[in-house]
């Protein structure tokens, strides 16, 4: 008989394609218990190897075992400034879950899941580790709230710097605030993380757009240490005719839109044009945060990714979701041009088919374009999720060293500039919140070594 995993209850589709809410709704003691014991507690834990931060699995899973959730959160604190959410975002089935023995005869155990359920004990408990060495004198200033930037700033304030953060929006959290849905990541939640860090005596300025009103000069002459954290918020399109239509959108607006300024309340003072039909183009996270988000808003949402169900390379959660919702997947086909209306309003597209080809060196398929298929499907708002690049505004008047595709370069976390640091999705390109994370860690860790070298 198949060991299978304990199920995470979830909103009903019919009940949560009307409303915001979390759509899972975690674990309860006994289930977090019985998911717990199916763990083999394996002396060569490769779960651990396959997490960025290197969690303590097995340890922090026993200590659920034996019901002690604050020995449990602190050790996943250790490792984690914000486990609430990466037990909620953190593509753990092509990491620590992809690595567990478990799997690979039954069901690999929930470890994000768990995480979830120790994290969310520990902000209802108000558990959160305020813990820290006495102050070393040395300042460091973060550039950007997203979670490489939280995450370096948590691991120094632990370490005794005085740590201030610089956010150019109003609400700090990053991409965590402004990209991901209430539905699958609350509000309230990153509040009260971004709040454990406050705790620690980590300093956040909002409204402050370095580059602007500070520059990274001004930074260095009054901390010892910076870092840069300002991630890759800058949409792409597709340069198809068309693009500047009324109803052409990128996937980031919309989010931002919903997320960061309520969009989807009726009382919101920023709505969103509502649409009849709208196409979201594109197959990762962000479009299915888009889609799903616009399905909520009572638009007939579409997706519409060039490669097959097989090659989405959204996590396989979020399309199940997805489709259980109603979501519309229009596959093999692009766009190759956004009809306008005699107003340059949206009202449809010009679309081929996709022919998949033989895989290529990084395991995708190619595609070609059916230059037979030209057609034409009618709709009112196309959301473009293409992926992003980062918007260097905060390097303006530095001389940062900068690759050829435009990411900061950096050796060992250090920029060209002496004791400036970055990571995340500035230096990585676009991104899993947890590589994020683990960027913002291993900075931190460079700084806190330059320091203990120096004293």
């Amino acid at each position: 008989m198949k060991d299978e995993k304990v199920k995470v209850r979830v909103q009903h589709p019919s009940e949560r394609v009307n409303n915001f809410s979390e759509v899972e709704l975690g674990y309860d003691d006994e289930e977090a218990l019985r998911e717990a014991n199916r763990c083999l507690q394996c002396q060569n834990p490769r779960c651990v190897k396959g997490c960025p931060v290197n969690i303590m699995i097995p340890e922090f899973i026993k200590a659920i075992r034996d019901k002690d959730l604050k020995k449990a959160y602190e050790v996943i604190s250790k490792s984690s400034s914000l486990p609430a959410v990466c037990g909620r975002v953190c593509p753990q089935e092509k990491q620590c879950e992809a690595m567990c023995i478990k799997g690979f005869k039954s069901d690999a155990i929930a470890i994000g899941s768990l995480e979830r359920y120790v994290a969310d004990y520990a902000l209802k408990n108000e558990l959160l580790s305020t813990v820290k060495k006495e102050a070393n004198g040395y300042k460091v200033a973060i550039v950007g709230s997203g979670p490489s930037g939280l995450t370096c700033a948590g691991d120094l304030a632990k370490e005794g710097f005085d740590v201030t953060i610089f956010e150019v929006l109003h609400k700090a959290g990053g991409v965590l605030t402004y990209g991901i849905p209430e539905f699958r990541l609350p509000k309230s939640i990153v509040l009260k993380e971004v709040e454990g860090l406050e705790k620690l005596g980590v300093k956040i300025n909002l409204d402050v757009p370095i580059g602007n009103s500070l520059t990274i000069s001004d930074l260095q002459k009054e901390y010892d240490f910076v870092f840069l954290g300002t991630g890759a918020g800058l949409p792409r399109f597709m340069g198809i005719e068309g693009e500047d239509s009324n109803g052409v959108f990128s996937a980031n607006e919309i989010l931002t839109r919903i997320n960061l300024m309520g969009a989807y309340k009726n009382d919101s003072k920023t709505p969103i044009v509502k649409a009849k039909k709208a196409y979201v183009i594109g197959g990762g996270n962000v479009a299915m945060d888009a889609v799903r988000s616009l399905k909520r808003l009572g638009v007939d949402a579409h997706i519409m990714y060039r490669r097959s169900i097989e090659e989405l390379p959204a996590r396989k959660m979020e399309v199940e979701h997805a489709k259980e919702e109603g979501i519309v997947f229009d596959l093999l086909q692009n766009p190759v041009k956004i009809l306008a209306d005699e107003d340059n309003n949206v009202c449809g597209m010009e679309v081929v088919n996709m022919i998949l080809g033989d895989a290529g060196e990084d395991g995708r398929r190619s595609v070609t374009e059916d230059e037979n298929s030209k057609h034409v499907v009618d709709c009112d708002m196309v959301v473009m999720a293409l992926g992003t690049s980062p918007n260097h505004e905060a390097l303006k008047h530095s001389d940062i060293k900068l690759s050829d595709k435009g990411l900061i370069v950096v050796d060992d976390g250090m920029t060209s500039l002496d004791n400036v640091y970055a990571g995340g999705d500035c230096v990585s390109g676009a991104a899993t919140v947890i590589l994020a994370m683990e960027a913002g860690k291993k900075a931190a860790l460079e700084i806190i070594n330059k320091v203990n070298k120096a004293q």
